[in-house]
């Protein structure tokens, strides 16, 4: 008994059934692209190259004919 509490608990190794590699390598891959995604919405907006707002259309040209 005092044995089991002075020794250090052993650790069984991990456990990683098939589809747990898969399954990272789709987190990665999300990971990835959802970066690349949000970079390049961040960047649009930076550089004035994002959707035009209502502001914008109201003091640009109209297309009206007038």
């Amino acid at each position: 008994m005092l044995i089991s509490i002075f020794a250090p608990p052993q650790i069984d190794p991990a456990y990683l059934d098939p589809g747990s590699g898969s399954f990272i390598i789709q987190l990665l891959v999300a990971s990835f692209l959802g970066l690349g995604f949000a970079f390049r919405g961040f960047f649009a907006r930076l550089f004035g190259r994002g959707k035009p707002t209502d502001d914008d259309e109201e003091e640009g040209d109209s297309t009206d004919g007038e």
